[in-house]
Order: structure tokens, then C-alpha cells, then sequence
């Protein structure tokens, strides 16, 4: 119930008709305006909070991001994850807010393949995300929590390029 009422809390702040039209918490709220880019992700390579775990940190693998929106787009993938088996994803980023060249926000959506999270099945998950893009490069940066024995948690870093504007 708490994190229901700060999650309403949050979006009745951001989109409040007195809220300052172009900031919020010292970022920039982001215009949303159509696009109709793809661009080709790379895996991730992760730093895990338990160091001592021996869990893979190099994440290869490939994904895709069609953003249709200035703050919002579609993500697939496949790659390695941090328990030696391959996981797959597909969700939805929303970056309303932006700070310097980061655009912040979240992801949410299915993932599978982590041996101790629903025994490999999928399951949902919303994790924060920062991206940034320069031309036709980028960079995506998630923090993933750590869900005590099911799911280490790691900061991770993503490239990716940009195919098609």
C-alpha cells in the first residue's frame, strides 16, 4: 500500500496542472513528441553488488529498441546473464525527465531464464533506467535490485546503435 500511495503520490506531482510546465525536481520533463527510430542493443556488461557470488558479469547478447516517442519505446532482447543462462526480455521504457544528456525514467517488462526467480519462468519486473544518445551511439543504465536469493543485484551498462531515423 505505501509504495502505492508514493507511485500516485509521484504521478500526481509530475503531472499536476501547477507543477512548473518544464522541470521537475531540478530535471527537465522531456516534451513528448513522435519518432520512428531502431536501434540495435548490445548485451550488458554488469557490476554486481555481492562480489563474491562468482556470477558472470559480461552479459552478451543482442536486443532491439524501436522508440516511437521522444520518451518512450519498445525493447526485446536475448543475452547471458549473471547465473550462466540466457535470459529474454521485451518491455516498455518511459524517460520522462532529463538531466544533462541523461534521459531518466523506467523499464518495465517480462523477463525469463534467472534459475532462482520463478525457476527460469518469466516474470514482470519495473527497474530504473537512464539512458543517454550521441548521433547514432548510445548508452542504457539500469540498477537491478537484489531479490534476496532469487536475483543478485548489479548496476548495468548497455550500447547500442542506432539503425534506423
Amino acid at each position: 500500500m505505501k509504495k502505492l500511495l508514493c507511485a500516485s503520490l509521484l504521478l500526481f506531482t509530475l503531472f499536476h496542472p501547477a507543477m512548473a510546465e518544464d522541470t521537475f525536481l531540478g530535471m527537465d520533463l522531456i516534451d513528448s513528441q513522435p519518432v520512428n527510430d531502431v536501434w540495435i542493443d548490445s548485451g550488458f556488461y554488469s557490476y554486481h553488488f555481492d562480489r563474491n557470488a562468482n556470477l558472470q558479469s559480461n552479459n552478451y547478447g543482442l536486443g532491439a529498441e524501436y522508440h516511437f516517442s521522444t520518451v518512450s519505446a519498445v525493447t526485446a532482447g536475448r543475452f547471458y546473464n549473471s547465473d550462466r543462462a540466457y535470459s529474454n526480455y521485451a518491455g516498455l521504457y518511459y524517460q520522462p525527465l532529463a538531466l544533462g544528456p541523461l534521459h531518466l525514467g523506467v523499464v518495465a517488462g517480462g523477463f525469463n531464464g534467472y534459475p532462482h526467480m520463478k525457476n527460469g519462468n518469466w516474470f514482470l519486473a519495473a527497474i530504473p533506467m537512464a539512458s543517454a544518445e550521441w548521433g547514432r551511439f548510445g548508452l542504457n543504465i539500469t540498477v537491478v535490485p537484489t531479490l534476496k536469493d532469487r536475483l543478485y543485484g548489479a548496476v548495468s551498462v548497455q550500447l547500442k546503435v542506432k539503425i534506423w531515423d
